[in-house]
């Protein structure tokens, strides 16, 4: 009966969501696909094709045709706005995600999605995260709001390599809109922060990798914007070391490559920290800081760059520290590492919308079925996180089946499939359930995880208000 109960307001729940949402495809005529997909992308076993979700939700094998026809051109042709879908998916989530603790980070990031033709918008031979190596892929940039129970993507967008957005043959295969110009992921990532800006989005640093960090006119632009950074930066980097009792306004001697700088620190220089619990215990380990003046892209003269802090991180037993950080949180140790940390949520998001919710299954070609896909995989996502924040993150793992999974009719055959009797769609569901518990016994939904151990003692601050430098 608990069950049942349970079921049913979650059901009310989603007819609540989805009239919310209807607001943002601008029709009360395209309610129905919008139903429709959504619930196809949270029930559906396997592969998210729009086929088998018309299927599921079709009231008989009659029905499905006409099913798959209104879902496909709601994703690939209609004309309603990515941006307003995910501005009200988000609004949605936002309130049970703060119940849990206030936004501490705006990570940007970027996740590949691996295709084997050609012809797809943006495909291309570039480094596929999934697969971690050079490979025949799409890639998107996000820009995701973090606390330590949840996070939510609020941005979301196509890289187009630079041969595809001079191809004006491939442009218009794809429906590639005239405005859409070749940008490098950077200059995505800073669009779809000031996106974010305009549309009110609770403020927090930013967090990125060194792809993004790298880059000293990034970094730059985020300042002018407003807004601290603790970006990754490559061991190649130059900066000027600061030291207790120098002027921080008068660099000395010649910028220092940052790894060999870390390299040669004393090893009472670094300090154990423990930044969360893991799957299997306390993910830890030894970390420096240090305040330094970037010195990279700039010829020579520091004067007229800020003072930063510079985090590094060597792991027990490597040989040489393996991971850099700039920032401009003017914050301790503790707290530095903790918010580089916080990256991990972004991953567990590809993870699950990937895994879950089918964000790399579409299997149309143009520019505006790819962003409509991914809208919908996100607000399925919203409404999921917003489910999930009615329970304490210490209480019991939730599924990733937030409705129930549909029968298929016994008459529905896919297209193209041998002639004879039709499969017995409980036997078949019911299989594919167990496989997949097999294969992915732990990726079913987000773990929760207590909050991360924060500092207990905040360490001595100097006359400025920075904390003490670590020094030889």
């Amino acid at each position: 009966m608990q069950d049942w109960q349970e079921n049913r307001g979650r059901e009310r729940r989603f007819d609540a969501y989805v009239e919310a949402l209807v607001t943002a495809v601008g029709h009360a005529d395209r309610r129905e696909p919008l139903v429709c997909y959504l619930a196809g992308l949270m029930t559906v076993e396997g592969r998210k094709s729009v086929e088998p979700m018309a299927a599921a939700v079709a009231a008989d094998a009659k029905g499905v045709s006409a099913r798959r026809q209104s879902m496909t051109h709601f994703v690939g042709q209609a004309t309603w706005s990515d941006g307003t879908m995910m501005d009200v998916a988000f609004k949605q989530a936002l309130s049970p995600i703060l119940s849990h603790g206030p936004i501490l980070a705006w990570v940007l990031d970027d996740t590949g999605i691996p295709k084997k033709g050609s012809h797809s918008v943006g495909v291309a031979r570039q480094y596929c995260g999934n697969t971690g190596k050079v490979d025949n892929c799409q890639v998107a940039v996000s820009l995701s709001l973090a606390n330590e129970w949840a996070s939510m993507p609020v941005g979301y967008r196509l890289y187009l390599p630079k041969a595809w957005a001079q191809d004006a043959q491939a442009r218009a295969k794809a429906h590639v809109p005239p405005e859409i110009e070749f940008q490098t992921k950077p200059e995505i990532a800073l669009d779809l922060i000031r996106a974010a800006l305009a549309a009110g989005r609770p403020v927090a640093p930013v967090i990125a990798d060194a792809g993004y960090g790298e880059g000293t006119g990034f970094r730059d632009t985020l300042t002018a914007l407003g807004l601290p950074y603790l970006v990754g930066v490559k061991s190649g980097t130059t900066v000027w070391p600061l030291s207790e009792g120098l002027d921080p306004a008068v660099p000395r001697g010649r910028p220092l490559n940052i790894g060999e700088f870390a390299k040669a620190l004393p090893g009472t220089a670094f300090q154990h920290v423990t930044w969360r619990d893991g799957t299997k215990g306390e993910l830890n380990s030894r970390f420096a800081m240090w305040h330094v003046r970037p010195a990279h892209e700039e010829g020579g003269d520091a004067s007229l760059r800020p003072v930063e802090q510079l985090l590094i991180e060597w792991p027990y037993g490597e040989e040489r520290p393996t991971k850099f950080w700039l920032g401009t949180l003017n914050t301790w140790l503790h707290r530095l590492v903790e918010f580089a940390k916080l990256r991990w949520r972004i991953e567990r998001d590809y993870e699950e919308l990937k895994q879950e919710l089918g964000l790399d299954h579409y299997e149309g070609r143009s520019w505006r079925g790819f962003h409509h896909h991914a809208s919908l995989c996100i607000a399925a996502y919203a409404f999921l996180v917003a489910e999930r924040a009615a329970f304490s993150p210490l209480g019991p793992r939730r599924s990733a089946r937030i409705l129930p999974q549909p029968a298929l009719s016994r008459d529905f055959r896919p297209r193209g499939a041998a002639s004879g009797p039709a499969p017995s769609a409980d036997v078949d569901r019911d299989t594919a359930r167990t496989d997949r518990q097999e294969r992915l016994p732990k990726a079913a939904s987000l773990r929760n995880v207590r909050p991360p151990a924060h500092e207990t003692r905040k360490p001595r601050e100097d006359s400025a208000g920075r904390p003490p430098l670590m020094t030889q």
